[in-house]
Parts: C-alpha cells; structure tokens; sequence
C-alpha cells in the first residue's frame, strides 16, 4: 500500500515511528564515534523544576513562536532531538525530520547586558533568603516575577534569539527549532546552572557576595554550600583548615569499653611451670 495520500503528500510519520528512526539514527552514529547527548523524556512532561518550567513558559509566551510550538512538542516528546548541547550563548543540536540524515539547528542567544545584569542582583541584595532558594526553584511571588519579568529579567527576548536550521522550511523558527527550545526546558531540568552558561551569567557574582556573606554570619541558611554546587554546579572551596570529618560524626573503630573493662578486671593466667627432663 503506498505511503502516500491521494494528493500526492507523504504522511506525516507516528510517534513510535519516529522513535525507532531516532534510536537508530543514534546507535548507527554513536559506531562511528558521535559523542551525542539526545534529550529523553520521562513521560510526556518536558520540564519538571522551576528553571526547565520557566523556560518553557517563556517561549510559549512568543507569539512569533507559537505557530511552530505545537509540531516543536510533539518532536521532543518523541525522542526526535538526537543531540543537543548548550554553550555561552549557544545552543547546538541534531533533530530527526523526514529526511534520511538528521538536520542541523544552532540557536544564538545574546548575552545578557551587564547593566541588566547588575540591576537585577541590585533589587535582590538584601533577600538572601530569596536568592538561597533560587538554587532550588523556591521564591516568594515578588521574586518569581522579577526574575520572570519579560523585560527586565533573567530569560532572553525573542529578539535576542537567532535560529539556524538545515531543513528546507523558510520559516525564521520551524518545528525542529522548537523541538530544540523545549530540548534545552527538558535539559535545564538535570543541569540548570547550564542556563547562566546560555545566558553568559557568572552566577559567583552573587554567591561569593551575598550568599557566603550570608552563611558566615553565623544566620541560618536554606541552603548549605554543598547543595548549592550541587544545584548551579559551582565548585565550593572547603576550608582548608576544616578537619575532614567532624568529631561528632567520625567513626569510633576502637575496642568498646565494655570489653576493654572486661580484659582488665579479668584475672591473669599465671604462666605454667616447666617440668626439668630427667636423665
């Protein structure tokens, strides 16, 4: 039967389709030594935490978006972005299409202007509290909003965005460029300190002022410097003079008292006297 409609227009191939072109096309190139990191999804869901949400919502509320963002889902979802890689300002990935090799897509973001930059740590000095719960997606209304806000906040502009696709489609965002901007939602999700990388964000500005102002002031913290590398992939000296583990919590591997009593209060075995050999 062909694949063909009456029209003469090749239909559009299922999910499970593209899933097994996908796997394939990963398997086959990975033999020859294509380091490729593809975006998988657990379920339908593309972003779970704050920072993947938040991005995902953002470029939903482009309108010069929206046209291609329905076709963009349904490609994430099936598993059509083989690679995707996000660097200071860039964004590089393959998606599977109707062609028999995977198309190119490379999005340039513009780097946040520092004056930008500057006034939004500005509104946040003083609401540590605010800022250790970023690390972790967790803001109070006021803050959520100033770091949203399509102005004046973290996430770029679309005019500040810049597509690049290798498929035949004249359109400036086609469905596999949208695939990609849901792509690096699902990515921000395992690794959201890649988004002050897209970004150009040096995200010690505000840890090495404000946040380990704050935890060496002897307040409580939200967060403790070991979480917050783990969240932003930051690298937190220790203290060299710290010991490494605390006497509190160091393993005891000496002999209980209870038997170290026992071995002293228990009497000593006289040693035996040695008969003289008669001869």
């Amino acid at each position: 039967m062909s694949r063909y409609s009456y029209w003469g227009f090749k239909p559009q191939p299922t999910v499970w389709e593209r899933q097994q072109k996908a796997a394939k096309t990963i398997e086959r190139m990975r033999k020859k030594g294509a380091n490729l990191s593809p975006v998988q999804l657990v379920g339908r869901t593309i972003a779970r935490t704050f920072w993947g949400k938040a991005w995902c919502d953002n470029i939903e509320s482009y309108r010069d978006f929206a046209y291609r963002l329905e076709r963009g889902r349904s490609y994430v979802r099936s598993g059509a972005v083989i690679d995707l890689k996000i660097s200071e300002g860039q964004v590089s990935a393959l998606v599977i299409g109707s062609g028999s090799r995977p198309y190119n897509i490379s999005i340039r973001i513009d780097k946040m202007k520092k004056v930008d930059w500057d006034a939004l740590v500005k509104r946040s000095s003083g609401k540590i509290s605010s800022l250790m719960a970023l690390a972790q997606g967790k803001l109070p209304k006021e803050m959520l909003e100033d770091f949203c806000n399509p102005e004046t906040g973290l996430f770029p502009k679309p005019r500040e965005i810049h597509f690049d696709c290798s498929c035949p489609d004249g359109a400036s965002c086609c469905k596999h460029v949208a695939a990609v901007l849901y792509g690096v939602g699902a990515r921000l999700d395992a690794t959201p300190e890649l988004f002050f990388t897209l970004r150009g964000i040096d995200p010690n500005s505000i840890v090495a002022t404000e946040v380990v102002d704050a935890l060496t002031d002897g307040s409580a913290s939200e967060l403790d410097g070991a979480d917050l590398g783990d969240v932003f992939g930051i690298s937190l000296d220790a203290d060299a003079s710290a010991p490494v583990v605390a006497d509190a919590a160091r393993e005891d591997t000496r002999t209980p008292v209870s038997v170290r009593t026992r071995k002293k209060n228990s009497p000593r075995k006289k040693p035996r006297k040695r008969r003289a050999s008669s001869k």
